[in-house]
């Protein structure tokens, strides 16, 4: 048999594995498990009788107390005719009923007076006289007046409307209103109070002297609210002794799917047995309402009764038509009888562990003697596997015992095992040896590899950048050749103009500045190409420079273009120190930094540039410059390739902006940084020192080779 380990585990607080390894519990187990098998299928089946035979008896109850309310409640009708007849009878309403012929207007008080007192004598809502045209006049009435046979009173139920209580006894409307109560499981009430009445009503026909009817004697009580009938009901079948303790017996008479009178409790106090309030108002389940009302068939079954479950039992009412009008309900609270069945399911339990506990104590003293030689192997396998180096020895048993056989193997066992481990040692020693050494001379060719495959990869480089700087050379020479004679024209046809003009050339002075200021600009871009593909024939003069003006002077050459996008450029300058840079090189970089934020946008936005003075360590070496956008942003695999020739994801871009920016500042020892937010922006930082690094003036260009060193941390705005 199979036996989940886990659960075993949990619900006896023990390591199965360590239960099964021991001999004694698995012949303690084996032992006791047909007795536990036996005893768990008695309480099985002791549950499944409490469950099926009990439950039967107990919605068999309910069903006979159902039966029991509905004869009640014919009962009351029938003591209803049963006054009335008694009424008529009585020697006060034949004298005074003799001369109401007469219509004199004290007679007809007298009766109706007396009527009244017999009323409340008989616990009445209501009792009077009508006559044979107030009774064909009345509605209500005329329904009843086909079933009343020869001079037999008849009775019935009817729901009335608050117009027709009134014209029975102003006081029934009254006493019919019941607000309603939301109640779980049933259907949210649509309307506030139900104000509508149940009446149990009894119509007696009065004869005169020629044996004609000429009266009705009309009498009965208003349901709503009359806890009388219920409370008789409940007395009769839920009578002390009937139900377990703490168990309640209830009963209820519905309009529809509402509680016009029941002795289902508000709250019940199971301490002391007691109960608060009735549920008046509250409504019938959902289930219930469409089995009971709507399909008018019989409920014996659980229900949900207000705010608990209990052992049910419904019945629809008709009134004298036929038709469904509501319910009577008897029934009792179920959880006391649960109750019961668990504390049933708790001592039968209980025994099962006691006799479990008593047969293995029995179990495990009888088979002590068996268990005590195992005992001793097991603690001998315990020490070697400890590394002790044990032996069983004797047992004190027969020769021919399989117990001192198999300890006598063990022995054996044991010291082949020990012979076998020595020389196993020494092999691995041997091994251990042979492996340090091969994997030091495999070190060390590994290590000599990586110093081969990176000089390879150098080398390699190298030969790719004097490649690009060779068709670099010849492409810019070319380009050098053709630009420079174009300009050198439009500058002298320029001067000329401006000569020519004379004083009318102030209109248009600044335009004509702008042009040779540009000319010029287009002279230093070639000479910054020739610049950057033979960076060692052009070394700029450096000198000393505020930033500010430098910035100022880039922003006014730059306006055009920034305005023609609608981009708003903030400016934050607070840059003090002074630096060593060549100014025309500075102002290619930083137009050539802000002119690529503006097409990062592609239309409206904001451009910020910052400069601050450089401090480490409490002392200022140089400044700082970061130019930030609020762009699309650079992705991460382009990010480390931004400052590589060639290398450009505009169409219309040649790829060498930031190339030679990046050799620019590099040349004198500066810093360019980039951090950037895919769909937020992107910033650059230039880092310029105080005094240029001499050191990396007449460097060679390294920016055609650059693919690392980015700072790629998110940009803090």
């Amino acid at each position: 048999m199979k036996t989940n380990p886990s659960w075993f585990s949990r619900m006896f607080g023990v390591n199965w594995q360590q239960v099964q390894a021991k001999v004694r519990y698995r012949i303690l187990i084996l032992t006791l498990l047909p007795i536990l098998l036996t005893l768990v299928s008695l309480v099985f089946i002791t549950i499944y009788w409490n469950i099926s035979y009990t439950g039967k008896q107990l919605f068999m109850k309910v069903k006979a107390d159902l039966t029991v309310a509905n004869n009640t409640l014919v009962a009351v009708q029938n003591t209803q005719e049963k006054q009335l007849e008694l009424v008529q009878a009585s020697w006060e309403f034949q004298n005074d009923f003799r001369h109401i012929d007469e219509n004199t207007k004290a007679t007809r008080q007298q009766l109706d007076a007396f009527l009244a007192h017999k009323r409340d004598a008989l616990d009445l809502d209501f009792l009077r006289l009508v006559s044979v045209a107030e009774a064909a006049a009345d509605p209500d009435l005329r329904l009843m007046l086909p079933k009343i046979q020869d001079d037999a009173a008849t009775s019935g139920l009817m729901v009335l409307a608050p117009n027709r209580l009134a014209r029975i006894s102003p006081t029934l409307t009254e006493t019919a209103a019941i607000d309603l109560v939301e109640t779980p499981r049933s259907q949210k009430p649509d309307k506030t109070v139900e104000t509508r009445g149940m009446l149990s009503r009894s119509l007696l026909p009065i004869m005169d002297a020629d044996g004609q009817v000429s009266w009705y004697l009309d009498g009965g009580i208003l349901l709503n609210r009359d806890m009388r009938i219920v409370d008789h009901i409940r007395d009769l079948v839920y009578d002390k002794g009937t139900l377990p303790e703490r168990s309640i017996g209830t009963v209820t008479i519905f309009l529809d799917n509402t509680r016009i009178s029941t002795n289902v409790p508000l709250h019940f106090f199971p301490q002391d047995n007691q109960s608060r309030g009735r549920a008046l108002g509250s409504l019938v389940s959902e289930e219930v309402k469409q089995k009971v009302l709507v399909q008018g068939q019989l409920w014996v079954d659980r229900a949900f009764v207000f705010n608990d479950w209990f052992i049910s039992a419904y019945a629809p009412l008709e009134d004298i038509r036929g038709q469904r009008i509501g319910m009577i309900y008897t029934g009792f609270s179920e959880s006391p009888f649960i109750h019961n069945y668990l504390l049933n399911i708790i001592e039968l339990g209980t025994i099962l562990m006691l006799v479990l506990l008593v047969s293995g104590l029995l179990v495990y003293r009888g088979a002590y003697s068996l268990l005590q030689p195992i005992e001793r192997i097991h603690h001998v396998v315990k020490a070697v596997q400890s590394g002790r180096n044990l032996r069983i020895g004797s047992l004190g048993l027969e020769r021919e015992n399989e117990l001192s056989n198999l300890a006598e193997q063990f022995d054996r066992m044991l010291d082949l095992l020990q012979r076998r481990n020595a020389q196993i040692q020494s092999a691995a020693e041997q091994l251990e040896v042979k492996v340090e050494e091969r994997t030091r001379s495999l070190q060390e060719k590994t290590d000599e590899l990586q110093r081969n495959v990176a000089l390879l990869n150098e080398t390699r480089q190298q030969l790719v950048t004097n490649e690009k700087l060779t068709a670099l050379g010849e492409l810019t020479a070319g380009i050098a050749h053709e630009i420079n004679n174009p300009t050198a024209v439009i500058l002298g046809n320029m001067e000329l103009l401006k000569y020519e003009l004379g004083d009318q050339a102030q209109d248009v002075e600044e335009e004509i500045d702008i042009v040779i200021q540009q000319v010029g600009r287009i002279s230093t871009i070639i000479r910054s190409l020739l610049q950057y593909s033979r960076p060692g024939e052009f070394n700029a003069p450096l000198e000393m420079h505020q930033l500010t003006p430098i910035i100022e002077e880039m922003l006014v050459l730059v306006r055009h273009s920034i305005e023609k996008q609608q981009v708003v450029l903030n400016q934050e300058l607070n840059a003090s120190y002074p630096i060593q840079v060549n100014r025309p090189q500075l102002l290619q970089v930083l137009i050539n930094l802000v002119v690529n934020a503006a097409h990062a946008m592609d239309g409206q936005g904001r451009i910020w540039i910052r400069t601050y003075d450089w401090v480490v360590a409490d002392e200022p070496i140089g400044v700082k410059i970061e130019v930030e956008d609020e762009g699309k942003g650079i992705p991460e695999e382009q990010l480390g390739r931004i400052f590589d020739p060639f290398y450009t994801t505009r169409k219309d871009g040649t790829g060498l902006g930031l190339s030679l920016s990046y050799g620019i500042i590099k040349r004198i020892g500066g810093t360019i940084d980039v951090t950037s937010t895919l769909g937020k922006g992107t910033i650059f930082t230039i880092g310029l020192y105080h005094q240029a690094k001499e050191d990396q003036i007449n460097l060679p260009y390294e920016g055609l080779h650059f693919s690392g060193g980015v700072d790629k941390k998110m940009p803090g705005k």
